[in-house]
């Protein structure tokens, strides 16, 4: 009779690999197994073990190169940053402030490396004064001529601080310097842009005049750390400097920004369009540079110049969106083509077709309407007024 014991037992060996009951062979075994770690040889592992380690060498591997994949898709998204002549160069228009610009820095350079080479140097102001109307891209040509004098190491941080009257004067005495101040040491080592300074001079008060004193001792205080470029309103900037005897000593270079041209704002228009992929049908198009000359020819003293054109822009694609979001099965076409529909405010198309509608009237038509629409000289008016109302009222004895 077969034993059960001894099949078991050898389905056991065949599945696991013979094993010895004796004490001898595992102490054996267990001998064989550190002499072979002390001589550095690998030690047998059993047959699940090599499929464990395998599995984990592929994850790892995997993850260093989704990781190293993913950092090369980084690298390759990140476009190389521009010089601050690069900037300035493709600014549309202002052909006399890029002009200024390069001689300025062109000076500067020369400057540095006088200094470095221990020569004399010519006292020389680098504050500026910005003026021109609003939008003419006063603000934007700062923050490039900041990154310039970094470039060539006048500036050590290269940061534009923006600022006006709000940021800078406080309500009550003595917290104006304190104030100022903050702002002075944030724009140390870069440029400080102060927008409608004229109205830091205004008569009648002292609290602006307190703040340009705080920033003229920090000029002097704290010289070629920090660079102050202050903007407005042509004529305003003119007698804005000429009011103080320390400004005109400090601010003697003045960068006029014309307004831009037809030519200029359409194409300012356009640029827009290609930074943020939109595209213009014909008509659209057409209908959009009819739009800017209308906006140039009857502009104001308040007109905003690239301001206007941006804020055309941003009208015009809301426009587009609510028309796109309507729509199903949406593509990349759509949602970048800007149509003649989008330049049309809903309100003013339903008042267009409602006065379309309507037949013109006369003026006798129209003033024959006026006493039947106020009540008078009708039956109902002559009811509803006073002096009916008035006969039955009784007199007070």
């Amino acid at each position: 009779m077969r034993n059960i014991n001894d099949d078991f037992r050898n389905m056991y060996n065949d599945f696991y690999g013979p094993s010895s009951d004796s004490s001898d062979d595992l102490s054996s075994d267990r001998s064989k197994k550190k002499s072979e770690k002390k001589n550095g040889i690998k030690p047998e592992i059993r047959n699940e073990s090599p499929a464990i380690e395998e599995i984990e060498t592929e994850v790892i591997t995997e993850t260093e190169f989704r990781t190293e994949t993913q950092a090369q898709a980084e690298e390759k998204s990140k476009e190389p940053e521009k010089s601050g002549m690069e900037e300035l160069e493709e600014l549309i228009g202002l052909k006399t402030v890029k002009h200024d610009v390069k001689e300025l820095i062109g000076l500067a350079k020369v400057r540095k490396m006088r200094e470095e080479k221990g020569m004399k140097q010519v006292p020389v102001s680098l504050h500026l004064v910005f003026s021109g109307n609003p939008g003419t891209g006063k603000t934007t040509v700062a923050r490039i001529l900041a990154k310039l004098y970094k470039e060539i190491g006048i500036l050590s941080t290269g940061q534009l601080v923006e600022t006006d009257r709000a940021g800078l004067v406080a309500g009550y005495v003595g917290q104006t310097a304190i104030k100022t101040s903050k702002k002075i040491q944030e724009a140390m080592g870069g440029v400080l842009f102060i927008d409608e300074a004229y109205t830091l001079n205004q008569e009648g008060e002292n609290f602006g005049q307190e703040a340009i004193d705080t920033i003229l001792k920090a000029m002097e205080d704290h010289r070629d750390k920090f660079i102050v470029i202050v903007a407005g309103y042509t004529e305003l900037m003119k007698a804005f400097v000429e009011s103080n005897p320390g400004l005109k000593s400090r601010f003697n270079k003045f960068f006029e920004f014309p307004d831009y041209t037809v030519d200029e704002l359409q194409a300012i228009f356009k640029m827009q369009c290609k930074k943020y992929q939109y595209k213009l049908t014909e008509e659209a198009e057409e209908a959009v540079n009819k739009e800017i000359i209308r906006l140039e020819a009857e502009k104001g003293e308040n007109f905003a110049n690239a301001r206007e054109v941006r804020n055309l822009f941003e009208k015009i694609i809301t426009n587009q969106a609510s028309r796109v979001a309507d729509l199903e099965n949406v593509d990349e076409d759509v949602l970048t083509t800007i149509t003649i529909d989008d330049l049309k405010d809903d309100e003013e198309e339903e008042i267009l077709k409602e006065a379309e509608k309507k037949p013109e009237e006369t003026a006798e038509e129209f003033a024959e309407e006026i006493p039947e629409a106020s009540g008078e000289d009708s039956e109902e008016g002559k009811e509803a007024s006073g002096d009916e109302f008035s006969e039955e009222i009784p007199e007070e004895e």
